[in-house]
């Protein structure tokens, strides 16, 4: 197995961001000092955007942590929070009904909390609730399902969906050349596919295989579920007596297809999966698995950050425009054998 150097989709309407800890570095703000000669005052940058500023409450609400990658938006949330002393942090609890988390947002309005951080169940349903918070002189942070509406929020903090598909195709790719696989058959195994984020992984795959002369032969959806994947995975197997590349578009449900393929008797392909899981990367350091595509879990602790930021009136100083930019979309890197160890011990448990 084998890195490669894989095309950057580039959003002009997007920021992409390596890692949570380059989001906010120092703001400078500017004090008037007098020299010690008694010279004339001039501007000094004196602090910092982690520096304690003044206490801010931000509401939390996102889906139910029915599975690993949910679980690990929550926690890192919550832990990023706790890092800050000026930071109230009121999290709803996590549900899949986009009634009730319509409601918490409103409860969230009544309060007048400063600032509201929202990974939507979904995003259409949510966004006059987020309208309402925006019009009350809240900001909102909107997270990994966007809002049909983009006045619904301040600021919108993305997976790049798109160039997940896309870096999952061009290693498929890069598997047919490097392996002189003549005719391979390609498989998809999707999530939910009423979700746009499902949507733009299958794009992007399929324009990533388009390139090199390829399509998907079989295509099966799942709902980011073990139980799902495994049936589905079941599923696929049946309606193909051999398959040369599969991607997964979630490692949690990844854990339902692997058992599906070990039931099966079935390891004749290479397997790509998505979102990086502790799991799959343990797999791909065990020669099971082929790769994974990083769809970070970090989104929301970033919103919570930025929340921070907004409610406080703070800029970005890392930044020559420093304002806090409309929308961030976050990096898709292929893991496999080669660089697995850089990032194992950032993966969730599924």
């Amino acid at each position: 197995m084998s890195t490669r150097a894989h095309a950057r989709r580039l959003l002009t309407t997007s920021l992409a961001l390596a890692a949570t800890g380059a989001l906010l570095a120092g703001c400078a703000s500017n004090e008037k000092s007098d020299d010690d000669d008694g010279g004339e005052q001039q501007n000094t940058a004196v602090s910092n955007n982690d520096d304690p500023g003044k206490k801010v409450t931000i509401g939390f609400s996102g889906p139910e942590a029915d599975h690993g990658w949910l679980a690990a938006v929550t926690d890192s949330a919550i832990e990023t929070a706790e890092g800050y002393e000026d930071v109230d942090l009121r999290v709803a609890e996590g549900t899949n009904d986009a009634n009730l988390q319509i409601s918490q947002i409103e409860t969230f309005i009544n309060e007048g909390v400063d600032a509201i951080v929202l990974l939507p169940t979904d995003g259409a349903q949510l966004t006059d609730v987020a309208l309402r918070a925006m019009e009350a002189g809240i900001p909102v942070v909107n997270v990994d399902r966007e809002f049909s509406d983009p006045a619904a929020s301040r600021t919108t903090i993305l997976g790049d969906n798109y160039g997940m598909g896309l870096s999952a195709g061009q290693y498929a790719c890069q598997l047919i050349r490097e392996n002189n696989i003549a005719d391979p058959v390609i498989a998809e195994i999707a999530g939910i596919d009423s979700l746009p984020l499902t949507q733009e992984r299958t794009d992007g795959f399929n324009d990533a295989l388009a390139d090199c002369n390829q399509e998907v032969d079989n295509r099966v959806a799942a709902e980011f579920t073990v139980e799902s994947g495994e049936e589905q995975a079941s599923n696929l197997l049946s309606a193909a007596d051999h398959i040369d590349i599969i991607w997964n578009h979630d490692d949690d449900q990844g854990v339902g297809v692997k058992q599906a393929f070990d039931n099966a008797g079935r390891d004749e392909f290479f397997l790509i999966g998505g979102a990086g899981s502790a799991n799959a990367m343990r797999w791909i350091q065990d020669g099971e698995m082929e790769a994974t595509v990083l769809y970070p879990p970090t989104q929301a602790a970033d919103g919570i950050k930025l929340a921070r930021l907004l409610a406080q009136d703070k800029s970005m100083s890392d930044l020559v425009q420093v304002e806090v930019p409309r929308r961030i979309v976050l990096d898709a890197p292929v893991v496999t054998a080669e660089n697995v160890d850089e990032y194992i011990d950032q993966a969730f448990e599924s």
